[in-house]
Formats: structure tokens, sequence, C-alpha cells
């Protein structure tokens, strides 16, 4: 699903920056970069507000017709950007979406966390499972169902879509079973091969959510699977 861009520049005259700009040249296109630091921080404090406005603007568009559906000309004119500034940022718009992605996942990593540490237990097994819940209950949501999980893996590839979620969430997910093997609730064993297999069912149960035909119903059923599963990894 990673359709060509019809409105992406050509190699000769698109919109990224010459050689000499990237590697910082000052104004004059010296070499030597002699632009004053301020004029550099307003520079990139300009660019990184400009990327932001174009994640802002693509992630709702995305959301609700799919990376397929929306062009480039819509994402700027939403964004109040040049078709030149948004080449400026990302190298397509395969790129922009990665950038969408990387934000929900980070967002649903916050989410997840905090759910976990708002449950009040002092018991890792059980904060594992309010988690899977959050992220289960994230999962019935538009948004996270069209980008995350149904788009990503088209748009990004498996490889890379599974690459960016397991950065996002591993840690969490291995930090909460050494401390249930810490704790006693749960046998020593090696933690990574255990964070990965987890991760496995835990994506596995939000794709049956977000491809049901009824996902609330979808929802119920598979997170009673999964409290099992999680239930039963308790000593």
């Amino acid at each position: 699903m990673n359709v060509k861009d019809e409105n992406a520049p050509d190699q000769a005259g698109g919109g990224r920056p010459a050689d000499a700009e990237r590697a910082g040249a000052g104004p004059s296109g010296d070499a030597g970069g002699t632009e004053p630091v301020a004029a550099r921080t307003k520079h990139a404090e300009r660019s990184e507000a400009t990327r932001a406005a174009l994640v802002a603007a693509a992630r709702p568009l995305f959301a609700e017709r799919g990376f397929a559906g929306v062009g480039t000309e819509e994402i700027v004119r939403a964004a109040g950007v040049t078709r030149g500034a948004l080449y400026h940022q990302f190298r397509d718009k395969e790129d922009l979406f990665a950038a969408v992605f990387e934000l929900l996942e980070s967002e649903l990593a916050q989410r997840t966390a905090a759910a976990a540490g708002a449950s009040g237990t002092t018991d890792p097994l059980i904060e594992l499972r309010v988690g899977a819940e959050a992220w289960l209950d994230a999962c019935t949501e538009p948004e996270i169902q069209r980008i995350v999980l149904l788009d990503g893996p088209a748009v990004l590839g498996w490889e890379r879509w599974r690459e960016i979620g397991t950065r996002y969430g591993r840690g969490l997910v291995e930090a909460v079973l050494q401390a249930a093997v810490d704790a006693g609730r749960l046998s020593p064993q090696p933690i990574r091969p255990l964070a990965h297999v987890l991760m496995g069912a835990v994506d596995e149960a939000a794709l049956y959510v977000a491809t049901a035909d009824d996902p609330a119903a979808a929802r119920i059923e598979v997170g009673a699977v999964l409290d099992r599963l999680l239930g039963a990894l308790a000593e």
C-alpha cells in the first residue's frame, strides 16, 4: 500500500534544500555558516513549528480517510504551508505518515503507562493487565484503528511497523516483567523474549478488534482472553 504520491517533486526541481544549505551554510551560501546563532535558533524553531503543523494537519485526515485517500495538496492547505515546506521537512507522504504514526505510538505508550500507574496497585502483574486493557480500549478508537493498526503495517511495511511499536512499548513491558520477577510474582526467566511474546499477543488482540464487524463486542471477547493469558503468568 506504499502509494506513490503524484504530487512529489522530481529529483531535478524538488522541494529538498540544496546540499550547501543542508550543510548549514549561511545566507550568502558560505560553507562556514556565518549566520548568527540567534538567527539559526529562530530558523530551527520555525522549522519545528512547520513540521508540527504538518503532522497536526495530516493526523485527522489520515484518520478519517486513510493514507491513500489523502493528497499532499490537502495536507499543506490544512497546515497553512507550501508544498515546498512539506518536502523540506519530509521525504514524501509516507515519511509524513510515519511521523504521525510515531506520535500516536508515543501517546499510546504514555496512556498505557498512566493507566497502569493510576491503578493504585503494587502488583506488577496487575499493572500489566491494566495496561493491556488500556491498550485494547484505545484500539476501539477510529483514529488508532485506521492509522496504527490498519494503514500502519500496509504503508510502512510489517518490519518497520513492528520496530516502531516495539521501540515505544517494549521498555515498559520489560520493566513491569522485571519488577514482577523481583517481587516474586513471576518465576525468574529471560525477560526480553517473554516481552516479545506478550507484545505479539497484545498486537494480535488489537488487530482482532480493529478488523471486527463489531469492535465493541470484539474488545470484550479478546479482552477476556488476554486477561486470562496474563493472569496465568502469576506464580
